[in-house]
Parts: structure tokens; C-alpha cells; sequence
């Protein structure tokens, strides 16, 4: 059985039209990285996930846009991944993103929506349980509310909640296989899961563990491989890779055991009834793994800026850091967390408010993201004018 399935047929590629001087600036523009869009502009602080990958403004792509013009002609999605044999295209890049991660199998979803909807909408069976943090990602939450398990919510990185709670359903009888929900860091409070915890109480449960690794992958870790890097790969484990933040691609990768990676293909409808992604997409993932594997100087630089902004936050503001790539910025009222954004967009700073229902009632945040696009003057010119600003009636 094929491990990813990028399926697509063969398309006849046009013949490409004279280079003219109307098309010429386009292609220097694209390999240059010289966009016009927001992800082109620096900021000391965006909304956007943090990217630490090379596209689209750091470096040169490896080959002139007129070869993936080609390629994406050939390579266009046509059908479902069930209706279609997996095409040479694909053959060269399955085995990297399980070497990479460490995982059995991996499998390639459109997104890291559709990525959570399928695991927790298939694999969790009828008398089963699932033991959920409140603060995981909303494409979660669908997944668990379009399955069959029963689910129970746990405080915020509480494990001793969450192996209270599975001991509980075990003396009241629980005979299903439980499951627990979890981000390795949280995407509004960019705070870490007690992964090791979890582990373990994972084991002693004869629980899965369900990681998703959306603000990690690429940026935390050895290699850019995530928080739950030193599990993936274990029988138990289920981590979603999203491709979408700081791969700087699309899609997402579940890394799991085979025998799970088998269910999905076979069950989950998510995979079943949607068009497959482009080889072409699944190109894009392979280079960019690559570049992120052997880009240890680019997360260090990214790492110093964090820390510097975590320590310049708390002593311009009063307010603690989250240690992270993520800063919130809690205000509680939704009009003067509004009000705060839109005084800081005047002053030349991306910065957005988040409010219910993305975040629980009476949290209303400004939610800082850093990214390579800044640079230490911009972290401490950001810094001074939020302190500013949250001193302001």
C-alpha cells in the first residue's frame, strides 16, 4: 500500500509563450522574493504564523518558475486519492517525511483542518473515550464532535485532570481504548503541552496520544522536527504535521503507526470524498523539510529574538512572556483589545486582535507572532509602543 497518495493524471503542457519585458519582472520578482504582498513586508509582529522557511522573500528557489509552470501542468489534482494509482511524480518524495519525522507511515492531507477531522472523526471507535485540553484547535474539536467516542474536556494543561479523568472512566466501567487530545504548543497562548507527562500517562492508560504540532513543526525541536519529536514513532503516538506556518507550503502530514495510517485511507472521509493534493503541492513539502532540517542557524536567530521579546515584553508592560514564537497579550475587554490593535496597525505594527469565541470569554487578546521578517529593532520598537499603548485609558 502506497504510503502518501498524491494521485493526479497526465496533463499536455502547453508550449510556453516568449519571455516579453511584461513578463520578465515577474519572474525576477518571484525568485527574488521582491513581493508585493503582506508576508513580503517586514514586521516586528504579525498574526501571521511565524515562517522560518525560505519562501517567498529570503531566498532563491533551486530552479527558474517555468520548470514548476511545467510541473504543475502535469501535475494537477484529478481525483480522489482512492480512484487513482499514486504517479512517479510521488515516488521520490514518499520516504522523506517518514525518515524525517520518524514515523511509520505518513499520510498528506489538503490541510491541517481536514488533517485533524479525519483522525478524530475515524479512529476513536464507539465506547471509546476522549480526553481533550479546552484549548486545542477548533479542526479538533469538529473532529471529535463528528465522531462516535465520547468526549470529556480537561483544563488547560492539567495532566494530573487528564489521568484522573481516565482512571474515573475505568472504575465506571470504561472498556474502550482511550484517547488524548493535545497541541504541543498552544496556538493562542504559545504555551508548551507537558508532553513527557503525557507520555507517560498515556502508557499506563493503554491510551493514544494525539499531538498536534501545528506552531512547532519546523520552528522547536532538533531539526525543526517539533515538541513530540522524541515520540514520534512510538505505537501510540498520532502527531499532525501542518504544512501551512512555518513549512511556508500547504497541507498537513499524520505521521502514525501504519496500521492507523491503513484506517485512515480506507475510512476517514475526509480523505475518501476529497480531491487528492497536487504532486506538485507534495514537492513543495519535500523541498521545504529539507531546507528546514539543515536551517539550525535560522531557528537560532529566531530563538534569540523570542527571547529577547519575552524578556523586553515583561519589563516595558509588567506582563509575563510566554517563553514562546507566540505572545499574547491579554486585555479582556473585545472593544479595547480592537481599540489597542488598530492604535498599533496606525503605528506600522501587524498586530490583530483575537476575541471570542476563538478565545474563551474575558480573554480577548492582541496576539503577537514573530516571524524572520523582523529583526531585533523592530522586537524592541514593537515592544515600547505596546507599553505605550496599554498605558493609555
Amino acid at each position: 500500500m502506497p504510503q502518501y497518495y498524491l494521485l493526479s493524471g497526465p496533463h499536455r503542457c502547453p508550449t510556453l509563450p516568449p519571455a516579453s519585458p511584461a513578463t520578465k519582472p515577474i519572474s525576477t520578482n518571484w525568485r527574488a522574493g521582491a513581493g508585493a504582498g503582506p508576508c513580503c513586508r517586514p514586521r516586528a509582529s504579525t498574526s501571521r504564523p511565524t515562517i522560518t522557511s525560505p519562501w517567498p522573500t529570503t531566498r532563491p528557489w533551486p530552479k527558474p518558475p517555468t520548470t514548476l509552470w511545467r510541473a504543475a501542468c502535469r501535475l494537477g489534482p484529478v481525483a480522489r486519492a482512492c480512484c487513482a494509482a499514486t504517479t512517479r511524480n510521488t515516488k521520490p518524495w514518499r520516504p522523506k517525511p517518514p525518515a524525517f519525522f520518524g514515523a511509520e507511515r505518513v499520510l498528506y492531507f489538503n490541510s491541517g483542518y481536514t488533517a485533524n477531522l479525519a483522525v478524530l472523526s475515524t479512529l476513536p471507535r464507539r465506547g471509546d473515550l476522549i480526553v481533550y485540553d479546552t484549548l486545542i484547535h477548533a479542526s479538533a474539536h469538529a473532529g471529535i464532535k463528528a465522531g462516535r467516542a465520547h468526549a470529556l474536556a480537561v483544563p488547560h494543561n492539567d495532566a494530573n485532570a487528564i489521568a484522573t479523568t481516565l482512571e474515573r472512566w475505568r472504575q465506571a466501567g470504561g472498556r474502550g481504548v482511550p484517547w488524548i487530545v493535545v497541541e504541543s504548543l498552544y496556538s493562542m497562548d504559545g504555551d508548551p503541552a507537558p508532553l513527557a507527562d503525557l507520555a507517560l500517562i498515556a502508557q499506563r492508560h493503554d491510551a493514544f496520544l494525539v499531538i498536534d504540532e501545528a506552531h512547532a513543526t519546523g520552528v522547536l525541536g532538533p531539526q525543526g522536527r517539533g515538541l513530540a519529536a522524541a515520540l514520534e514513532g512510538q505505537d501510540n503516538v498520532i502527531v499532525v504535521h501542518t504544512c501551512g506556518k512555518a513549512l511556508g507550503t500547504t497541507g498537513a502530514l499524520v505521521g502514525a503507526p501504519a496500521v492507523l495510517c491503513d484506517t485512515l485511507v480506507a475510512q476517514a472521509r475526509p480523505f475518501l470524498y476529497a480531491t487528492a493534493p497536487s504532486p506538485l503541492q507534495a514537492a513543495l513539502v519535500r523541498a521545504a523539510l529539507a531546507l528546514v532540517a539543515q536551517d539550525d542557524g535560522r531557528r537560532a536567530r529566531l530563538a534569540d529574538m523570542v527571547a529577547q521579546a519575552n524578556q523586553q515584553l515583561g519589563a516595558k508592560t509588567g506582563r509575563p512572556g510566554s517563553g514562546s514564537h507566540i505572545l499574547p497579550v491579554i486585555v479582556g475587554d473585545n472593544a479595547r483589545a480592537v481599540a489597542l490593535a488598530n492604535r498599533l496597525q496606525a503605528r506600522g505594527f501587524d498586530v490583530r486582535a483575537i476575541r471570542p469565541p476563538t478565545v474563551p470569554l474575558g480573554t480577548a487578546r492582541l496576539r503577537l507572532s514573530l516571524t524572520l521578517h523582523a529583526d531585533e529593532a523592530a522586537v524592541a520598537a514593537l515592544t515600547t509602543a505596546l507599553a505605550e499603548e496599554l498605558a493609555c485609558p
